[in-house]
């Protein structure tokens, strides 16, 4: 105890706490995540309807979901730093507005390719509100113990938005055309903007130094043409345009970390990564949102398309896993109280993996499908959480307040690229053996080519046949759909092993 001013030095040394002001600023900057949250969820679901009334191609359909998250991925980084400089909370606001902007725009597209530039939009004004959400909280909770809550009310409001996105979608979708379910971003939206400016206060880095345009550059040059040519290989296998766009996004890839090793204040700091929980961290958090995003595109349409559920009754099966996943997300502030963040990292990515292998046990049964569905997805909902709060407060924690946008913007890369990933990835792994199973003897050439576009493109070419033949096509659509998840899971369980062995590896090497 100091006996001059009474306080005790472990006090007097002690970060300040966060005040009153402070977590309600959280619960509207967790609006912001909701906004974001909502939108990929109810778009899961909404697949169907925007398949059959726009009729996109397998490709077209494959961007609709994930371009939203390529151009996001491209531009976290650069939106992160331009955060740390013009303010955090500005760059909120503006991202907002822009959301919901593009929203509107969404709503009404009339075909693929409108769709497809509204999401665009929506990816650009997206990368601005995740990296400025999170360095906020950085800013604002500065005792570790807090701050490690606040990202699990983060996360948790996360996952809160993917569960209400199907309800919602599926309600929406059962009275209104599929265009709505952008609609939903629109009250949140306005929410931010009235109530942000009097709760979240504005942070920045005092000293940001020259904004880096040729960074800025070669760091969209690195992630959006890499992603597009997995992708493309993904769904096509290897073709001239892909390989070009892969050979660019590597090279600029290598300038970029060239150019940030030479720069006094460089726009992603590379000695981060030297720290082996750090690069566990974004790792992981790439490697657990691939999974769920994987399984909530398949997910969606296994059980309308091939179970036969409505959006509604879709959206209530979701449910149980998505709500998991807030739950895991708030649990995940007091496991890394009692156990080694590394390790509650390991062992969160081990129950994923063990509810993705239960998805081997799905069948185009209706009567015995929904069950290992249901107990698979709970699985992966609560791994998922916990695995992303613990690794989103690791990343966060290990930067300095002044660079806390720069360091939420690697996060929510990791993040945007692992939903592109697991969409295009186990999307097109599922679709490649789906098309390959198909039984087309009795279908005649055009149609059957259209029908291989997309279950729902299968499901419209049944109908339009003779009652034995339609119910032979669609029972081989049904069987080539399931057989393809069932691959894409041990797939996912594989990836989500090996990701929880290099995080217990991580705890061991610190010792």
């Amino acid at each position: 105890m100091d006996i001059t001013t009474g306080i005790s030095p472990d006090l007097r040394d002690a970060p300040p706490r966060a005040t009153t002001r402070d977590w309600i600023g959280l619960a509207v900057l967790a609006l912001a995540l909701l906004l974001l949250a909502i939108d990929a969820t109810v778009l899961d679901i909404a697949v169907p309807a925007i398949s059959a009334d726009l009729a996109p191609s397998t490709t077209q359909l494959l961007w609709i979901i994930d371009v939203y998250s390529f151009v996001l991925a491209g531009l976290l980084v650069v939106m992160g730093n331009l955060g740390d400089r013009i303010g955090r909370r500005k760059l909120l606001l503006i991202g907002a507005v822009g959301f919901g902007l593009a929203s509107l725009l969404a709503a009404w597209a009339v075909s693929p390719e409108m769709l497809i530039a509204a999401r665009v939009l929506q990816g650009i004004t997206g990368a601005t509100l995740m990296p400025a959400t999170l360095g906020l909280i950085r800013s604002m909770f500065l005792d570790p113990r807090q701050r490690t809550f606040a990202i699990a009310v983060w996360g948790a409001m996360a996952g809160g938005g993917a569960a209400a996105g199907p309800l919602l979608g599926g309600w929406l979708l059962e009275h209104y055309w599929w265009g709505s379910v952008f609609l939903a971003n629109l009250p949140v939206m306005l929410a931010l903007i009235a109530l942000g400016p009097m709760l979240i206060p504005e942070s920045k880095d005092p000293n940001p130094g020259r904004f880096d345009i040729p960074s800025a550059v070669l760091s969209m040059l690195a992630l959006v043409p890499f992603v597009y040519a997995v992708k493309e290989f993904a769904a096509h296998g290897v073709s001239a345009v892909p390989v070009v766009a892969g050979v660019i996004g590597v090279v600029a890839g290598v300038l970029f970390v060239r150019r940030q090793r030479t720069l006094e204040q460089p726009m992603l700091d590379l000695k981060l990564f030297e720290v082996p929980q750090f690069r566990t961290a974004v790792l992981t958090n790439l490697l657990a949102v691939f999974a769920l995003a994987g399984v909530l595109f398949f997910g969606s349409q296994y059980l309308q398309l091939v179970l036969g559920r409505s959006p509604m009754q879709a959206g209530v099966l979701l449910l149980p896993g998505l709500v998991a996943s807030v739950v895991g997300s708030l649990l995940a502030a007091v496991l890394v109280q009692r156990w080694r963040p590394t390790a509650v990292l390991g062992a969160s990515l081990t129950v994923a993996a063990l509810g993705a292998a239960l998805f081997v046990w799905l069948t185009a049964d209706p009567a015995t499908g929904v069950a290992p569905f249901v107990l698979g997805f709970g699985l992966i909902g609560t791994g998922v959480g916990i695995a992303l709060t613990v690794s989103s407060d690791l990343v966060v924690s290990s930067a300095p307040v002044e660079r806390a946008g720069a360091a939420a913007a690697i996060s929510e890369t990791a993040y945007e690229t692992g939903i592109a990933l697991g969409v295009a990835l186990l999307g097109s792994m599922v679709m490649a053996v789906f098309r390959n199973g198909l039984d087309l003897s009795a279908i005649p050439g055009d149609a059957g080519g259209a029908a291989a576009e997309s279950l729902g493109g299968a499901a419209d070419l049944a109908r339009q046949l003779p009652e034995a033949a339609g119910a032979s096509f669609l029972a081989s659509a049904h069987e080539s759909f399931v057989t393809g998840i069932h691959l894409a899971s041990i797939g996912t369980a594989g990836i989500l092993l090996v990701a929880a062995v290099l995080a217990f590896r991580s705890r061991a090497a610190r010792g």
